[in-house]
């Protein structure tokens, strides 16, 4: 993976880090020059990361949807490099299919608690360490079915249209302290979690494949490219937007 410096000097944190896309964003970002604060449930995953990362990386273990963690991952930061330049909320919880019919009110709870109200928490002290720094980026990964619903899927649809719009009510309000804040809503990526639904990467990529108009579904590399531009300066005028990296989902 070769850098080119965008993130040069800046801190970022990212939930959900442990692997996926979290750990793809995490070493896109060092890759282009930032120390990164890797966060995520998985305490013993999320260290081997930030051990590969080496010294500009720190491992913390943090449940997003526990004030107290949030907070803790946030001073992780703060005492570690001294300031925040970027956030990005990438936890997300295990998706269970279900209607509002037959759907358990723990699991939609647990959908909204850790997609929704995460972001909520994690940006609640984020947000004042970034307006001390002068300003900075947030970015909430959402999904292409914030957009556009699929079956079964209430919980997970519901939370990740609120993130969406959370994303532009937080730009609203802190474009005027230097921070942006967008969401980044991916199609169907390479990842571990479609193992819970497909046998392989690949019957995944056949079966999911054709949903997308590139006929492929992504791989998580380019999601953290996406997010790497949205961190940096490059985007310094996008705010307020969300922004679809899902293979033409969408749009059919």
């Amino acid at each position: 993976m070769t850098g080119t410096d965008r993130l040069a000097g800046k801190v970022i944190l990212i939930t959900g880090a442990a692997s996926g896309i979290g750990a793809a964003i995490a070493q896109s970002c060092q890759a282009e020059g930032g120390k990164v604060v890797c966060a995520d449930h998985n305490a013993e995953a999320v260290e081997a990361l930030a051990a590969e990362l080496g010294p500009d990386a720190e491992a913390v273990e943090c449940d997003v949807t526990d004030i107290d963690a949030a907070q803790h991952a946030v001073d992780v930061a703060r005492k570690r490099f001294g300031r925040l330049d970027g956030l990005v909320h990438n936890a997300a919880a295990p998706s269970t299919d279900g209607t509002v019919a037959d759907l358990d009110p723990a699991t939609w709870r647990l959908e909204i608690d850790v997609s929704l109200t995460g972001a909520f928490l994690i940006s609640k002290f984020a947000v004042p360490l970034m307006i001390a720094g002068g300003g900075g980026s947030i970015v909430l990964i959402g999904s292409q079915f914030a957009r556009v619903a699929t079956g079964k899927s209430v919980a997970y649809c519901a939370a990740k249209a609120g993130l969406v719009h959370l994303a532009k009510a937080m730009a609203v309000d802190h474009a005027q302290h230097g921070i942006r804040v967008n969401s980044l809503s991916p199609g169907a990526v390479a990842t571990a979690r479609l193992l819970k639904r497909w046998p392989t990467l690949a019957a995944a990529d056949a079966g999911l494949g054709p949903l997308h108009l590139l006929g492929r579904i992504a791989q998580p590399e380019e999601i953290a490219a996406a997010a790497v531009f949205l961190l940096s300066s490059d985007a310094s005028f996008v705010t307020g937007t969300d922004m679809l990296v899902d293979g033409g989902y969408a749009a059919r």
